[in-house]
């Protein structure tokens, strides 16, 4: 069992990337491989329309035909058997470098035919870890539920299922006494990070746990 985790967030060590690394030390538990791909640290670009995926009979048909620092973690993600995303939210949706990556992986799989075909081989669990700022009761008012089901509704359909963990409200800097933040209380922040993260972290190795699961 091969799973694949993917770090959307530009930041290696904080709320996104603590979160996948319980995700996977879940997986790991129950004997899997893993792995996890900080996508800030690749030098790409998102999808460049050339279409060659798209080309009956082309070399790279059911595949990106481009040549950059995703070529191997997108060879990664077709072989892995579960993959597990996560990104924080950035003004209502995703990081640049995870919508990039997310178009880049998608796309090839999708057919322009009048089933609907996918070319994903496979079956495979697939999951998204969202961090955010926002409280729980803000997220529907901003439309990130929308943007969730959507990206839901693709990953199901090209990879089998898929399933998602949203993070509220998360603490953003080691000393908010720095920064210009008096938008929030420190207080309530910290005690929110002290009694929520680790049941969020549970929820990811939970997640990790199920994932590496026949």
């Amino acid at each position: 069992m091969n799973i694949l985790a993917i770090n959307g967030s530009p930041r290696a060590n904080c709320n996104t990337a603590t979160l996948l690394k319980n995700a996977l030390g879940g997986a790991a538990s129950q004997g899997a491989e893993t792995e996890l791909v900080h996508l800030y640290k690749l030098n790409f670009r998102g999808c460049i329309s050339c279409f060659a995926c798209k080309q009956l009979d082309g070399e790279s048909y059911g595949r990106c035909a481009v040549n950059d620092d995703l070529r191997p973690v997108l060879s990664k993600a077709e072989d892995a058997d579960a993959l597990i995303l996560g990104s924080p939210i950035y003004f209502h949706a995703v990081t640049g470098e995870m919508r990039s990556f997310m178009e880049r992986l998608f796309f090839p799989y999708v057919v322009y035919d009048q089933r609907r075909t996918r070319l994903f081989p496979r079956r495979i669990k697939t999951g998204f870890i969202y961090t955010m700022n926002a409280r729980e009761d803000q997220t529907k008012q901003m439309g990130y539920d929308w943007n969730v089901r959507v990206a839901e509704e693709v990953m199901t359909r090209i990879f089998g299922n898929a399933e998602s963990l949203l993070v509220y409200d998360t603490y953003q800097f080691d000393d908010y006494a720095k920064y210009e933040s008096t938008l929030w209380d420190e207080e309530t922040k910290a005690r929110r990070r002290q009694q929520e993260f680790p049941k969020n972290c549970q929820k990811a190795f939970d997640m990790g746990v199920r994932f590496a699961q026949p």
